[in-house]
């Protein structure tokens, strides 16, 4: 790391270069810690409560819900079946399929109720043209352009910066890197909005009880929770490049 003789009147106090990286470097990784310690609380919970609610009887299967509630919405198109995994659910827009693990495909309890629900939600959101899952969409190819090249354009530039050079590249990949921040933030309203959408058909449908409906609403919550939990740590990655970017080129002058 190159030593420079001057600093910027911001360091008057007389913190030196080394001060200032190793003050950006605690800030970051507090950042990371705090956003790593919500996750695994999130992540915890959310496991407890589908573990709890799958022991929940429920009058019909994963499938079945799935393809009452597509039914209902006049979805026709879309096709019900199952993936290897746990926790692997989710809708396909490509193929027009809502793709449930085995246990919430073919187990009748609450749990599986709630997250089949969820998954023909985003059928729904597709079918409706709702507004943020089409973004969602559109912006896949330059997140995929950014999770491939970001990090290593954002390494390549902090690298030239510890050589003396100027923070275009470093900027560039730290921009690419965003594209991933910004996909996690446009998720969460397509999240909530599908959960919302299927307490509503579990509600209307009375397919669940009022307790029922209490129990799906909270296993539903905690697995949003996640994703925010994940928007989260990609911000706290990001103002920790953004951080380490600024202090390398404040610390001397052009």
């Amino acid at each position: 790391m190159p030593q420079y003789t001057e600093y910027s009147s911001y360091y008057g106090n007389g913190m030196g270069q080394g001060g200032m990286y190793s003050g950006v470097t605690m800030i970051g990784l507090a950042l990371l810690l705090l956003t790593g310690l919500i996750g695994w609380i999130v992540q915890n919970r959310m496991m407890a409560s589908m573990k709890r609610f799958s022991a929940t009887p429920a009058p019909m299967t994963g499938a079945e819900v799935a393809q009452r509630m597509l039914a209902a919405y006049g979805i026709h198109d879309v096709r019900v079946t199952h993936t290897q995994g746990q926790l692997t659910d989710h809708f396909n827009p490509v193929n027009k399929t809502v793709n449930l693990s085995d246990s919430v495909y073919a187990e009748a309890s609450v749990a599986a109720m709630a997250v089949a629900a969820h998954e023909c939600g985003h059928a729904v959101q597709h079918a409706q043209a709702y507004p943020w899952i089409k973004l969602r969409s559109e912006m896949v190819p330059l997140v995929n352009l950014g999770s491939r090249l970001g990090q290593i354009v954002l390494m390549v530039g902090l690298i030239m910066l510890g050589f003396g050079s100027g923070t275009t590249v470093a900027w560039i990949g730290l921009a690419l890197f965003a594209t991933t921040t910004l996909f996690a933030l446009v998720t969460l309203p397509v999240e909530f909005d599908a959960s919302r959408r299927a307490l509503a058909w579990l509600e209307s449908s009375g397919l669940a009880t009022r307790a029922m409906h209490g129990q799906a609403g909270t296993a539903l919550r905690w697995a949003a929770m996640t994703y925010v939990a994940a928007a989260l740590s990609s911000i706290a990655m990001l103002v920790y490049y953004a951080l380490i970017i600024l202090s390398r080129t404040s610390g001397r002058r052009d």
